[in-house]
């Protein structure tokens, strides 16, 4: 039976469509964000919270006092993430939410982590058994060191706890610096839009799904790292294509004006086996589906905040 949930990160990307799906789902839902949670249905308790502050994690797990937590909440920033020194703060954060919550009796723990925890020097499919942790960035080291520090606690505290690590997330509201919608806001606006040459592979899953596989996660019994994608790779250019396509401005596409990153593995795809047969997921909504739905929010200039 569903729980009461403590779900950091509520406010944001992937937080908002947890929350949504654990409140439908007959969790009490106990939402917090750094700015409140806003769009919560008026049944979901929420809090406006920095964890970043010394003794607020602590403070938020004794008045919660949950069953079961879902801890998304870190720096995801586009553009700064990847190297900001805030990471290091969300490690120290999430370090304390998990005593506090170890302390207080917590039975089952659910953590949002990422594929750059992976070494990205391989073949580019990702297990969770047999790909090397080798992180390249500081955010997938900060992840990663986390991981590590919980696997411990968890270990002496009889902990439940699973760990996910997402791909490449898209969908309704992802901010308007990354590539899917800000190829969709210049087509349908009718600008020029550039990117690279865009042969690399990702595995782009759609915030939904993801969401469903958390939500999932959290009410099994699952341990440890699990993948969170869909198996599929996909070329950058294919997408960029597609979103084209769907607006009927391909003459507006420019591909290969901007420069790929020297350090862009050729591609990186999840291994999914563990998310099909032990938690018997699989992704619903279509490619196609998904970036048809980027190219909707902005057709109308005035349809969102750039």
């Amino acid at each position: 039976m569903p729980g009461r949930v403590l779900i950091t990160g509520a406010g944001g990307f992937l937080g908002r469509h947890c929350v949504s799906l654990l409140q439908s789902s007959g969790w009490d839902v106990h939402a917090v964000g750094r700015g409140g949670c806003p769009d919560a249905p008026s049944s979901v308790a929420t809090y406006a919270v920095d964890l970043l502050q010394a003794g607020r994690a602590s403070n938020l797990i004794e008045c919660v006092q949950p069953t079961h937590l879902l801890h998304l909440a870190w720096i995801t920033t586009p553009g700064v993430y990847w190297s900001s020194p805030a990471n290091h703060a969300w490690k120290a954060a999430s370090e304390e939410l998990v005593e506090a919550f170890i302390s207080q009796g917590g039975e089952r723990a659910v953590f949002a982590g990422t594929c750059a925890e992976y070494d990205w020097t391989g073949d580019g499919t990702c297990h969770e058994s047999t790909t090397p942790t080798n992180p390249a960035t500081l955010y997938g080291r900060c992840k990663n060191e986390l991981r590590e520090a919980i696997e411990t606690k968890a270990t002496t505290a009889k902990l439940s706890w699973a760990w996910g690590r997402i791909f490449f997330l898209y969908g309704p509201g992802e901010p308007a610096s990354k590539l899917i919608p800000a190829i969709a806001r210049s087509l349908a606006q009718g600008f020029p839009a550039h990117c690279s040459s865009g042969e690399q592979k990702r595995d782009f899953i759609h915030v939904a799904d993801a969401a469903d596989l958390f939500v999932r996660l959290l009410d099994s019994s699952v341990q440890g790292p699990i993948n969170v994608g869909t198996g599929e790779s996909v070329a950058v250019r294919d997408i960029v294509d597609d979103l084209g396509w769907i607006t009927g401005r391909h003459d507006l596409l420019r591909i290969g004006t901007r420069a790929t990153a020297s350090n862009e593995p050729p591609l990186l795809v999840a291994d999914v086996a563990r998310s099909r047969d032990e938690l018997g997921w699989a992704p619903q909504i279509p490619l196609t589906q998904g970036l048809a739905e980027a190219v909707n929010e902005w057709r109308c200039p005035t349809a969102r905040a750039a």
